[in-house]
């Protein structure tokens, strides 16, 4: 199962982040990852929440430009080198990453990663014969 991502577009502006979050806050909404990538005047900030579908309502209705995405998040050994073992997958199937980040909660022995990919069903079914358990969003979002 794909996970919804929030994509926040920012000013790069002292005090803009904490606003948004404030709004996610107000409306009881927690936050599960969130990653910050810089486009010099304008960010784009990156989160998994535990509610998606009310945080675009809430951000939008106090003029925040987000959208959503659909990622993947694949839980890997938490040893050195598993990364790269995961990325020697997409690599024979020729898939194209966009992004990744961490998830911040270790589940386990394992970790979890979060990824973009252009054809995400591809990376799916790529992972899913190497033997990758792919996380659910129930198990994310605590559900």
């Amino acid at each position: 199962m794909n996970v919804t991502q929030l994509s926040l577009f920012l000013e790069n502006k002292p005090g803009r982040l904490q606003s948004a979050l404030k709004v996610l806050s107000d409306n009881k909404i927690n936050i599960m990852t969130l990653t910050i990538a810089e486009v010099s005047d304008f960010g784009i900030v990156r989160l998994v929440v535990n509610k998606p579908d009310e945080a675009v309502k809430a951000l939008r209705a106090q003029s925040f430009t987000c959208s959503t995405t659909e990622v993947l998040a694949i839980e890997i050994e938490d040893v050195p080198g598993a990364l790269a073992r995961a990325l020697d997958i997409f690599g024979t199937h020729k898939l194209n990453i966009e992004y990744m980040y961490a998830f911040t909660e270790k589940r386990n022995d394992k970790a979890v990663m979060i990824f973009r990919f252009d054809d995400i069903e591809a990376a799916k079914k790529a992972l899913a014969d190497e033997g990758y358990q792919i996380v659910k969003k129930i198990d994310i979002i605590g559900e």
